[in-house]
């Protein structure tokens, strides 16, 4: 694989240049730590009687865009509404970064973290936001920096129920 990298190379530079001699290498252990997601357990607790919105907001993510091998990142919003089930904390932002740190694009990242959270907690709804910076579109393309995509999925009473919708778009304002 490194010698791949290292022919992408020398269609536009000197691979051989000091700066990029040993580029190859350093590439592929990016590649092979960022691509290599540690496993996580789902860990959930009864809801004891708990029925409000629990939120994690701000959870930061990278991914590559599978069209031009572009990093894009930003901020992940993650709510859900339990029924008897409530997850340890850090485990929404585990389940973002195991969809996110992929060749992906972004809509499928939102739908399958919702997907994940629904079908492991099977609680009253699930909102998913996430607001990401692509640089395949900053850097090249239509070249606007400083642009953001946002996309949602929603499902359950954050579908059903306008005011819940409403509330949980407030908090993550």
């Amino acid at each position: 694989m490194e010698s791949s990298v290292k022919q992408i190379l020398d269609s536009f530079d000197d691979s051989t240049r000091e700066g990029l001699r040993d580029t190859p290498r350093r590439y592929m252990k990016f590649l092979t730590e960022f691509l290599d997601v540690p496993k996580f357990e789902f860990t959930t607790f009864e809801a004891e009687n708990y029925d409000q919105m629990i939120l994690q907001s701000n959870i930061p993510f990278y991914s590559l865009c599978e069209h031009h091998l572009a990093p894009f990142f930003g901020e992940g919003f993650i709510a859900y509404i339990p029924d008897k089930k409530i997850v340890g904390l850090s485990k929404l932002a585990r389940t973002l970064e195991t969809f996110s740190r992929r060749f992906q694009n972004q809509e499928r990242i939102t739908c399958q973290v919702a997907d994940y959270i629904n079908k492991q907690l099977e609680p009253k709804g699930v909102a998913v936001v996430l607001k990401a910076q692509h640089l395949c579109m900053s850097m090249r393309g239509v070249k606007k920096p400083n642009t953001y995509t946002t996309t949602s999925k929603v499902t359950g009473i954050f579908l059903e129920c306008q005011n819940t919708r409403n509330e949980f778009l407030q908090l993550i304002q």
